[in-house]
């Protein structure tokens, strides 16, 4: 029964300037046909961004026709760089950006890669503090702390958070392996932590993974029984996902059930997640722990 809610939840799934109708409205406003293969994305030194069908390129310039402005000319020392928007990057006429935190669920990685140069810092319930960047196109490397010194408390709890990534013959299934291994400073730690393998079919806005890990205590070892993790993300607008993660632990030679649902919300340079964490078999009118964390990419580029 509790397998089933789990896939139950799973159906539900399958800050720069913008020149576009006005030289300071939203991307929302500037609707494409879909169609349209001559849309370029101009970004300027000064971070401003302008989207337009080109008009004309010249020695020193470029000409963009904006919708609902006009044709707009950029001096070429001005701009940092020229992209070229394809066709599926539009829905319904609308610009959807690419997805800023393609890679995680709530917490744990799916098995696409960062990317070489890119990362981002993600917090979640404010204490827990997680960097990760892309050393090369299928490794990425992390760190993280939860900063209990501020409460006077002289240990640091502290994890890495290796990765490995790679494509198996098509862009739709990936594998991963990787962990997160820790201790805490000033208390004399042996360590602790957990070393995971996972798939992820689909792509970077909708996909499903399967992970599977072994916990490692100190001195014991691993676990000898693996944790079962079953997450997935699907996109429903341009700045919405519907996000579960869900795991099966082995508690007493029995799997316990850990669900979620939530809503990530996601403009282009950052995510925030909302959602509910429920233990099935917990009853007497428990709804759940709530769940809030944000992400924010970077990319040296």
């Amino acid at each position: 029964m509790k397998l089933k809610r789990v896939l139950f939840l799973l159906i539900l799934l399958p800050f720069p300037l913008t020149i576009q109708a006005s030289s300071n409205e939203s991307n929302e406003s500037n609707e494409y046909n879909k169609n349209d293969d001559t849309v370029y994305e101009v970004r300027t030194f000064d971070g401003t961004r302008i989207i337009g069908t080109l008009v004309r390129e010249e020695e020193d310039s470029i000409t963009l026709d904006v919708k609902g402005v006009g044709e707009i000319t950029i001096r070429r020392n001005n701009i940092a760089s020229i992209t070229k928007l394809e066709s599926a990057q539009f829905r319904d006429g609308r610009y959807w950006y690419p997805n800023p935190n393609a890679t995680r669920h709530l917490f744990a990685p799916n098995a696409l890669s960062i990317g070489n140069g890119s990362g981002y810092y993600q917090n979640t319930w404010i204490f827990f503090n997680n960097f990760n960047y892309g050393i090369t196109d299928r490794f990425s490397m992390g760190a993280g702390f939860i900063p209990i010194f501020l409460f006077g408390v002289s240990s640091l709890p502290i994890w890495v958070l290796p990765k490995y990534s790679l494509p198996l013959g098509t862009d739709k299934l990936h594998v991963s392996a990787g962990g997160m291994l820790g201790g805490v400073i000033g208390e004399g730690s042996t360590g602790v932590g957990l070393v995971y393998g996972n798939a992820t079919y689909g792509g970077r806005d909708n996909n499903v993974t399967l992970g599977i890990g072994f916990g490692y205590q100190g001195n014991d070892g691993f676990s000898d029984i693996p944790v079962i993790n079953i997450a997935g993300m699907r996109r429903i607008s341009q700045k919405y996902y519907v996000i579960t993660e869900n795991y099966f632990i082995s508690v007493d030679d029995e799997f316990e059930t850990l669900g979620s649902i939530g809503i990530r919300y996601a403009p282009e340079t950052f995510s925030i997640d909302f959602a509910i964490l429920h233990p099935f078999g917990v009853g007497g009118g428990f709804i759940g722990i709530p769940w809030l964390g944000v992400t924010i990419p970077f990319s040296r580029q």
